[in-house]
């Protein structure tokens, strides 16, 4: 499979996204300036397409994740992973293209199974922490996660200042969790 080709393909697919196209074998092949058969040689069915989607919006997310950190993510402490979760969802600028995984009402279940296994390294919350920590790592990914989604939907997403106000109060939360 031609990387340049796919990546072209999955470019476009957000592009229509981003501009409240629905994506389609059709539209995508035709963003990508393919016919649908050429498409489908690289995605054969539209879940594919989908699934391959969510990665690649998800592969940019972990780049910039990464850089939050000192280490591999599988060797951070939970209170690290989520402090670099928190500063790249307030520092971020997202769109509804970063909505891929909910693009879809009819392949929803695979692309949230997708996605939640593919973000999970960088939220989950681990059940055996003290219930205090636990609680307050929970309070912020959930400040992240809606600080997100915000911005992904224009749904009253905050300002520059509100999001440094929220920074400060999230940090504090996890201060106390470190």
């Amino acid at each position: 499979m031609a990387p340049e080709t796919r990546f072209q393909i999955l470019d476009g697919a957000l592009e229509i996204l981003r501009e409240g196209g629905t994506v389609t074998l059709e539209s995508a092949a035709r963003k990508a300036g393919l016919t649908k058969p050429g498409l489908m040689y690289h995605f054969a069915t539209k879940q594919s397409l989908m699934l391959g989607l969510v990665d690649h919006v998800v592969d940019g997310y972990e780049r910039a994740l990464a850089e939050r950190l000192p280490g591999p993510v599988s060797e951070a402490a939970p209170a690290a992973r989520i402090a670099a979760y928190l500063d790249w969802s307030l520092a971020g600028s997202f769109d509804q293209s970063d909505l891929a995984m909910m693009t879809d009402p009819r392949l929803c279940g695979p692309l949230t199974e997708r996605w939640a296994a593919r973000m999970g390294p960088w939220t989950d919350v681990p059940d055996e922490l003290a219930p205090n920590l636990r609680s307050r790592l929970l309070a912020a990914r959930l400040i992240a996660d809606g600080s997100w989604f915000a911005d992904a939907t224009g749904v009253m997403p905050l300002d520059g200042e509100e999001r440094a106000l929220v920074g400060e109060l999230v940090t504090e939360l996890l201060e106390v969790a470190s």
